[in-house]
């Protein structure tokens, strides 16, 4: 006999690893974009010597930052050059490390977004939530002048309508204190302990270098709450579908 209700959930789940298999464009595009520029970048590492020497080469990568990325203390003065740096800072990255994981994040998590939101509304979702999540930590380090980059608050905001629309599906996620065994959780459990860690991370963080921990945390909230606003009372997925294309949870 033919049990109905698991084979629901199976073909659920595998129409949902078809349509995102490749329906993801703008996901897709975003990381090679950011992919593109951080390689044409001074951070990159490529054609470091063409600036002659290492001072040249950190003068020319602070000169980057100041040129793309939010200072929160300029952004405040209200010039159009200040205003726009919280949309180009979305695609600026400071590191191998920093690119990798962000762009990690996106992968997993914002196929299954987009296929739910629509290409245009998820584009316009990303860049709206990721530029007010780094309005947000302007906001609080008003007078701060050190440069603020990345993905992060935009990727956040998708973590945090994955969380609402995609509660129960599954990703394999690794944790330390685990000695780093690959374990499948649903995603309310990986993307709620994830948000505990940067709430408490932000409580502690300054304004000086080092992770934009509060910019997460808005980008977060941001993301969330627009999906409850806009999806609230439409369908979520009540099945434990899987994450993307199956098992890369950071």
């Amino acid at each position: 006999m033919i049990d109905v209700r698991r084979f629901a959930r199976w073909t659920t789940a595998a129409r949902a690893r078809e349509r995102t298999a490749g329906g993801a464009p703008v996901t897709y595009g975003l990381i090679a974009l950011c992919g593109a520029i951080f390689l044409i970048s001074p951070l990159s590492g490529f054609g470091g010597a063409s600036y002659g020497s290492q001072d040249a080469l950190l003068a020319a990568q602070a000169g980057y930052f100041e040129r793309w990325g939010v200072i929160p203390a300029e952004l405040w003065e209200g010039s159009p050059r200040a205003l726009l740096t919280p949309f180009t800072a979305l695609f600026v990255h400071g590191s191998w490390l920093h690119l990798l994981g962000n762009l990690l994040f996106l992968y997993v998590f914002g196929a299954m977004a987009e296929e739910r939101m629509g290409r245009v509304h998820f584009a316009l979702f990303y860049v709206g939530c990721g530029y007010l999540a780094l309005v947000c930590y302007a906001a609080v380090h008003a007078d701060s002048g050190q440069t603020l980059v990345g993905a992060s608050g935009a990727i956040s905001a998708v973590l945090g309508a994955f969380l609402y629309l995609f509660p129960k599906a599954r990703v394999t996620s690794l944790f330390p204190f685990l000695f780093f065994l690959p374990l499948r959780f649903p995603a309310w459990i990986v993307l709620v302990f994830w948000f505990g860690l940067q709430w408490a991370a932000a409580q502690a963080a300054d304004a000086g270098p080092g992770v934009a921990y509060l910019a997460h945390v808005a980008g977060f909230a941001a993301g969330f709450l627009y999906a409850w606003g806009r999806y609230r009372g439409g369908a979520r997925v009540k099945v434990p579908a899987t994450a993307t294309e199956g098992d890369s949870q950071p």
